[in-house]
């Protein structure tokens, strides 16, 4: 074989292997089915709230038929340690959530499914409520797409649309980046001396978004390098605004 065509094999594979990297892609959509969204409001400043972490990243979730997300809330810092993943912003949603209930406060470890209060948190009472909600028609069709670039970024893509007119001017649209397998040695406050493990953290949330007048969403989000290899996601969710029902919800995690 010539050096000229050697030449021009190793470049055709360097040129196959590059093409691959930059094509490294996952995509979810939605259904014609309600998935419910599972929400966790939780610290780790709080003592009662590694059972509830510890029961959420024990769930079998690997069915798309529920999507989950653990917010920390960060009113529990001034007792002693900072919850390095607490935003104000998680607190102030979740005062949000209360609030749409009618009621006065927030506590945590708080679940909820679907925007509404989801106490006693046990396994055959999501199951029930998982079935439930699968039978109920989508009220939203939503897209994820999530690209690795060739700089190591991951590009994010997330679409929205409403499916009923009537709540194209109500819907407000989300997204969630989120990370698995996080570790903390907490050294201060109620879980001192503890190592508490994480599942579904949001590390990233953007909205509140609305739909156009043509009842269209489109949304790119770029990460940096930093979040390639990890383990994570994004999320994107569909909130009516008056009441804070879940009107659709949609998981994707990212390409290995």
């Amino acid at each position: 074989m010539s050096l000229s065509n050697k030449l021009l094999i190793a470049l055709s594979l360097i040129s196959i292997a590059t093409q691959s990297a930059i094509a490294a892609e996952c995509s979810a959509k939605s259904g014609a089915q309600t998935v419910p969204l599972l929400v966790l409001y939780t610290s780790e400043g709080c003592s009662s709230c590694p059972p509830a972490d510890k029961w959420m990243s024990g769930l079998k979730l690997s069915n798309n038929k529920v999507v989950p997300l653990a917010f920390h809330v960060d009113y529990w810092d001034y007792i002693g340690w900072k919850d390095k993943f607490s935003k104000s912003e998680y607190s102030d949603r979740q005062r949000k959530t209360a609030a749409f209930a009618g009621a006065g406060f927030v506590y945590t470890p708080q679940f909820t499914f679907n925007g509404k209060d989801f106490k006693g948190w046990d396994g055959s009472r999501l199951n029930q409520g998982v079935e439930n909600s699968l039978k109920l028609a989508s009220r939203a069709n939503l897209t994820l797409d999530a690209t690795n670039q060739a700089n190591g970024e991951i590009l994010v893509k997330a679409t929205a649309q409403a499916v009923k007119p009537n709540d194209i001017n109500n819907a407000d649209i989300f997204i969630a980046i989120y990370e698995n397998k996080l570790v903390s040695q907490v050294n201060a406050g109620e879980n001192n001396g503890r190592e508490l493990k994480h599942d579904y953290v949001v590390r990233d949330f953007l909205g509140a978004y609305q739909l156009s007048n043509k009842n269209d969403f489109s949304k790119n989000i770029t990460l940096k390098s930093e979040w390639k290899g990890r383990n994570a996601g994004a999320v994107i969710f569909v909130q009516d605004s008056h009441n804070g029902e879940i009107l659709q919800s949609l998981q994707l995690p990212f390409c290995s």
